[in-house]
């Protein structure tokens, strides 16, 4: 009966906790060599400490302070056991702690990677409603929180009771050795009073925990957004705004972090406080009952036992510390992409280039933005899609490289449905060149390469002197090898969006999709970009979207989109006496320039 209630106790509170961890538990199999040395020597760190001590008690005091005393030789083999035995539960404790931590690592290491790879792969839907912050603080301090689970939890579980079955073990035989010690063995039964504070105290760290890690996503997506709104808080002098902001999402945090840290401390002294009252219950029995000659060895394996019952406590809150962070980051590797590949994906095969949407209908959330348009771009045509703001002209450039899937109809490129297609090979064969340029923080020379990474120098420098980048490129400090500043602060917004189109250049995909590509230039620019993009085009579909007219001079077709419908398309010639959208955009801009 008394040596069930400790595997009562880790039965009621931690295999159910544990079973939700489980798929993870795989992420040791790569250090699973290591892991499993480091618990060995977790075992013989157990061993060592819950039956070893009492037992090394119980054997040598005795002997050294019998009277008469014993031999010099025999002293000092009774003496020297002592440090032997220290020196093994000190070696093995180190390893076992730091074998641990390296699989730990390892462990971090892996599901950061599954949850950057996972992000990788889900739709830009997915990115509109979850913050940059709270995606990076659920990538790296969630993930953190996770790996505490499958490594030192995982560790304790077996460490702790090898110590308490060990401790428990010595209490038996010593208790067997002087009869009148059996009664102290009841002691033990003591461990159900402390099941209580430890559920308890279990279910309010959850409640708090899961508070603290969405207010940590909070404080990241302050600190994301202020860092990425330089420009605009100096120019709307919002710093005290975003100070208060920032003070108000901390404050609220280390209130919070301080509840996680009040219940967590208290279950440790409270067990502690049990403890101390049954040790003293046990003195108190020995002396009654004259247990002298094996009374410190019993009071030893005694407090052995309920080290690792205190060690079950904090096992317990770091689970439910980690089953606030597994869901958080499960809501990321369990989100479905909305936009997945086809089960057997069909080739594009040799792209020409046509382009058809056939009675597409497509809406953000609840809000219709295309209605059942129909659309023909023959291989090699050059279009320009014009309308007021909200017309739906970005969101058709979204659908063609299969960003997003419509709800009705169908994009296909030569007579192929994209869904049916690779969205690898599919965005392989489109280069997309936004109004919101995007430079890494890298090298000039490695920015303009994303466009095709296995491009030559040669060739990248052929791309940017076709988008007219090349010269200004070699007057900066170290020419192509100049570090362009995260999101490319170091240059203007025409040099970054020359960059861009030198990407596109150096990609010479067959279907080009230009969104305002070339609204950062200065006149000058512009007109050198239309003589490149006149030679970029030749035998490529182009789908070109400004609100400049000057842009759009040497299209092939217009088309007009009104209120997510197509209402024209033709030549300016056509358009402008027929359109009245066309007329009114044409006119408020020729009066303004």
């Amino acid at each position: 009966m008394v040596k069930n209630v400790p595997m009562k106790l880790i039965s009621n509170l931690l295999p159910q906790g544990l079973k939700q961890f489980a798929p993870y538990f795989t992420l040791l199999k790569p250090v699973k060599m290591k892991f499993t040395i480091g618990i060995m020597a977790g075992v013989i760190y157990g061993a060592a400490s819950g039956f070893g001590m009492p037992f090394l008690i119980y054997k040598a005091l005795p002997v050294l302070f019998a009277d008469p005393p014993p031999k010099l030789l025999v002293l000092i083999a009774y003496i020297s056991v002592f440090p032997i035995a220290m020196t093994i539960r000190a070696v093995s404790g180190f390893v076992n702690t730091y074998l641990i931590s390296y699989c730990g690592m390892r462990v971090l290491q892996q599901i950061q990677q599954k949850v950057h790879s996972k992000l990788q792969d889900l739709p830009l839907a997915f990115f509109h409603k979850n913050t940059v912050g709270d995606l990076m603080a659920r990538t790296l301090g969630d993930a953190g929180a996770l790996q505490s689970v499958l490594t030192s939890v995982a560790n304790d579980l077996i460490k702790q009771p090898v110590t308490l079955i060990s401790a428990i073990g010595a209490l038996v035989y010593l208790s067997f050795q002087a009869k009148e010690a059996l009664f102290l063995i009841l002691f033990m039964g003591t461990v159900v009073l402390i099941i209580f504070p430890i559920q308890y105290i279990g279910r309010n760290v959850l409640k708090r925990a899961r508070q603290v890690q969405d207010q940590s996503g909070d404080i990241s997506k302050a600190v994301s957004e202020n860092l990425n709104a330089v420009r605009e808080v100096r120019a709307f002098n919002l710093q005290e705004v975003e100070i208060s902001r920032f003070s108000a999402a901390v404050d609220n945090f280390v209130f919070l972090s301080m509840k996680v840290v009040k219940y967590t401390q208290i279950l440790r002294p409270t067990i502690e406080l049990i403890s101390a009252y049954c040790v003293a219950g046990a003195l108190v029995y020995m002396l009654v009952n004259n247990i002298e000659t094996i009374a410190v060895a019993m009071l030893g394996a005694l407090y052995m036992a309920y080290d690792p019952i205190k060690k079950f406590g904090e096992i317990h809150l770091s689970l439910k510390r980690g089953e606030a962070a597994l869901k958080r980051i499960e809501y990321i590797l369990n989100e479905e992409d909305c936009v997945p590949d086809a089960a057997a994906p069909v080739s594009l095969g040799s792209v020409r280039g046509q382009v058809q949407l056939d009675g597409v209908s497509f809406k953000y959330l609840d809000e219709w933005v295309l209605n059942e348009v129909d659309l023909n771009v023959e291989p090699g045509s050059v279009i320009a899609l014009v309308g007021p703001s909200g017309a739906g002209k970005s969101t058709i450039a979204d659908l063609i490289p299969r960003f997003y899937d419509v709800q009705k109809g169908a994009v296909k490129i030569d007579g192929k449905d994209v869904k049916s297609v690779c969205k690898k090979e599919l965005r392989a064969a489109i280069s997309v060149v936004s109004q919101d340029t995007f430079l890494f923080n890298d090298t000039v020379f490695n920015n303009i390469r994303v466009g095709r990474p296995d491009a030559t120098n040669e060739e990248v420098y052929a791309a940017a002197k076709h988008a007219f980048a090349h010269d200004f490129v070699l007057e900066l400090d170290d020419g192509y090898e100049t570090a362009v500043g995260e999101r490319g602060t170091r240059l203007s917004g025409g040099q970054k969006q020359r960059l861009a189109i030198a990407r596109a250049f150096l990609k010479n995909a067959p279907i080009l999709i230009l969104d305002e590509a070339t609204s950062a230039l200065d006149t000058e620019s512009e007109e050198k970009i239309q003589i490149a993009l006149k030679q970029l085009v030749e035998g490529k579909t182009v789908f070109v979207i400004a609100h400049r007219f000057s842009t759009i001079r040497d299209a092939d077709r217009i088309v007009v989109m009104n209120e997510g419908r197509l209402v024209g398309q033709g030549s300016h010639e056509e358009l402008y006496p027929e359109n009245d959208v066309y007329k009114r955009l044409y006119d408020r801009q020729f009066s303004e320039d």
